[in-house]
């Protein structure tokens, strides 16, 4: 199956509890972001810089905004110096890509590092969220990059159709991370890479996150694992040379500098995105990083190659 850029993809029917569950909690945390026109205008005002960079990591890009994508890229850039599969040549795809920022941004970063991204598909669940990133990528000119309306489950591409799948700080919001894992590895060619960054979906063993760290990480939208199930699901999925990148200093500090930043523009993040939004992105940091520094939740970047 082939797709022209900017063409959505995807089964009639996706899980409609989980859609709506997402939709509506990304919808009060970024509401201003379905009006990407306006949204934009104003954050070219702020900051002076178009698409991704002039975001300040403040959008659709997580808890580790553009620092985590960096990291993933650069494990990307990495594999293909190894002779990995596609080389300076891939095809990627990212499991619940929302908005698209992430997606965007590290296309960017793996261009600017000398790889080619022949195709990047943006797989998300919820179709108002394809519908913006679409809306956006188009705005910037974008090729080669198609928006997927799909579960992470039961993605609409080919068997061994990619080099990279990667995802962004999504695990969290999958009920069936292991059913994730497995149709990564469908979609992966022999040899192709798995990047995860988990930023609040990892415990050291069955212990759960606090009610705090609830208040603005609801149950049902977010889900946590337990380290050693995720080393199974990864086994199961037929995963090999798994590695885990223990991220816990380097996400605290990470979050610290992020709340800063929050904090001295409050003003002009809550004049683009509203102030509701600029408060709830500050609880939502805080509380991911009080959970770092007490253990309950293990930041780390996981790396895998599909046997």
């Amino acid at each position: 199956m082939s797709a022209e850029p900017g063409v959505r993809l995807g089964p009639d029917e996706v899980p409609s509890e989980q859609r709506g569950v997402q939709y509506r909690y990304h919808r009060d945390l970024f509401p201003a972001l379905h009006d990407w026109e306006s949204t934009e205008r104003a954050i070219v005002a702020f900051t002076g810089e178009e698409g991704p960079r002039g975001l300040l990591g403040l959008d659709q890009m997580g808890h580790f905004g553009p620092q985590g994508c960096d990291l993933v890229a650069d494990t990307v850039v990495t594999a293909a110096g190894e002779g990995g599969p596609g080389g300076a040549t891939v095809d990627l795809c990212e499991l619940g890509s929302g908005f698209g920022g992430a997606l965007r941004y590290t296309v960017d970063r793996l261009t600017s590092c000398g790889i080619t991204v022949r195709q990047a598909y943006g797989v998300d669940l919820v179709a108002e969220h394809c519908e913006v990133s679409g809306r956006i990528s188009r705005a910037q000119g974008r090729a080669g990059m198609t928006e997927i309306c799909a579960s992470a489950t039961d993605v609409p591409l080919p068997d061994a159709s990619l080099d990279v799948v990667m995802v962004t700080g999504s695990m969290p919001h999958f009920p069936e991370p292991g059913d994730v894992l497995r149709e990564a590895a469908r979609l992966l060619r022999p040899g192709g890479l798995l990047v995860l960054t988990e930023e609040v979906s990892l415990t050291p063993g069955d212990q759960t996150p606090s009610p705090a760290f609830r208040e603005t990480h609801p149950h049902g939208v977010f889900f946590t694992t337990p380290l050693a199930d995720r080393l199974d699901q990864l086994d199961r999925a037929g995963f090999a040379d798994v590695v885990r990148r223990d991220l816990t200093d380097w996400a605290v500090a990470l979050l610290a500098d992020r709340l800063k930043v929050v904090r001295i523009f409050r003003g002009s993040v809550a004049s683009i995105y509203g102030s509701e939004s600029a408060d709830l992105i500050r609880d939502t940091l805080t509380a991911a990083r009080e959970e770092y520094l007490a253990g309950r939740l293990l930041p780390a970047l996981f790396t895998a190659r599909r046997s």
